[in-house]
């Protein structure tokens, strides 16, 4: 999935249960994994210094640059789409939280590739494991498409247990 459903989800869990910023944290780093075993359509990398499958020696140059830019702007995006869909002034920082929890496995990638230590060797593993191999990679749209379905259903039902426990 895209920085951006991560983000939305986390900022939805964080909605539903933003009373203990640590369960938050929590469920929104867990809910990235489960996202992920959902088929799905990825950002293309172009810079092998950012794959994570490949892991190259850093290279400054203008894929590096594109694949920042490109990451930089889908985190974001849905870190201030979860503010905007769930946040209130009492919630604002949790509602943070939970979108960055949610991100964070992705980054921690990065990390891994740079440093293969514990326990990032292991939550690579376990990420490789989890994530669909069911791609759709062969069409764009479909793939756009299916997150924005997703992330409909997420923020329906994340409005609807809203009004339905108050």
């Amino acid at each position: 999935m895209t920085l951006t459903a991560h983000a939305i989800v986390g900022g939805a869990i964080a909605s539903i249960i933003p009373k203990d910023p640590a369960i938050v944290f929590c469920a929104a780093f867990a809910s990235h994994f489960l996202v992920d075993a959902i088929p799905h359509f990825d950002i293309s990398l172009t810079s092998a210094s950012v794959n994570p499958n490949i892991g190259a020696p850093m290279k400054y140059d203008k894929a590096l640059f594109r694949d920042f830019l490109v990451i930089g702007a889908d985190a974001l995006l849905g870190i201030v789409l979860a503010i905007f869909l769930f946040s209130s002034p009492q919630t604002f920082w949790v509602i943070l939280l939970g979108a960055c929890a949610g991100i964070l496995p992705d980054a921690l990638q990065f990390l891994y590739v740079r440093f293969r230590h514990e326990p990032l060797i292991s939550l690579q593993r376990f990420h490789r494991w989890i994530h669909t191999r069911n791609h759709l990679k062969d069409s764009v749209l479909v793939g756009i498409s299916s997150q924005v379905l997703f992330l409909l259903v997420v923020v329906a039902f994340t409005y609807w247990s809203y009004w339905w426990t108050r």
